[in-house]
């Protein structure tokens, strides 16, 4: 039976983003003395190993993450080709996750099925059924953060609702919403997020 540290050390691997002791715990199927434990066993380790990954503590928890030096193998061995529209809907998803994908929809129109399946491809994006099984909870990945090296995202203050009188098609609203500017989409604060995806995409 592998030793806790290792089991540890897979699960932040398989998740790909921050947990905390609690959740490391549930995981490894011991108590939170013990997932502690074995987690500084496991920094210790990686401390001493001349290795390109690091574990790092976050606001969010632990995280197993590629180390600085060697970020610039990222976009070299994983270029990136986004459209205008799947940029912006990968920045709404970073700020507002983790949301429903019906609500992201609803947001940026029925073209985001398709950007949503490119961005879960390429890594950026996690997917997972929601309890009800209705829809699915979208949520931007380690991957996304260590890419794009955005540490902390803006947060999302929810507009208010307007009523309008003419309703349009999914696909029309589409398009309207990529003829928008970011801040019509996403509000004020996704301007950051979007910038930031931008101008690494545009030096990749």
């Amino acid at each position: 039976m592998p030793k806790l540290a290792s089991v540890i050390e897979a699960i932040l691997y398989l998740k790909g983003r921050p947990l905390n002791i609690a959740h490391l715990a549930e995981h490894a199927g011991c108590d939170r003395e013990m997932a502690e434990e074995g987690l500084m066993e496991l920094m210790n380790e990686y401390a001493h190993r001349e290795s390109a990954l690091e574990i790092v503590e976050t606001k969010d928890g632990y995280c197993l993450q590629l180390k600085s030096g060697f970020r610039h193998l990222v976009d070299t061995l994983i270029p990136l080709d986004l459209g205008v529209g799947a940029l912006r809907t990968l920045a709404a998803i970073a700020l507002r996750g983790p949301i429903a994908q019906t609500d992201l929809i609803d947001i940026r129109g029925s073209g985001a099925y398709q950007h949503v399946g490119e961005l879960v491809g390429l890594g950026f994006v996690r997917k997972r059924r929601q309890s009800d099984g209705r829809s699915f909870w979208l949520q931007v990945t380690n991957k996304f953060h260590q890419h794009f090296e955005i540490d902390d995202l803006p947060t999302f203050t929810k507009p208010q609702p307007q009523s309008t009188e003419t309703s349009v098609s999914d696909d029309e609203k589409e398009g309207q919403m990529d003829d928008l500017p970011p801040t019509s989409v996403t509000s004020e604060a996704t301007v950051d997020v979007e910038s930031a995806v931008n101008q690494n995409a545009l030096t990749s």
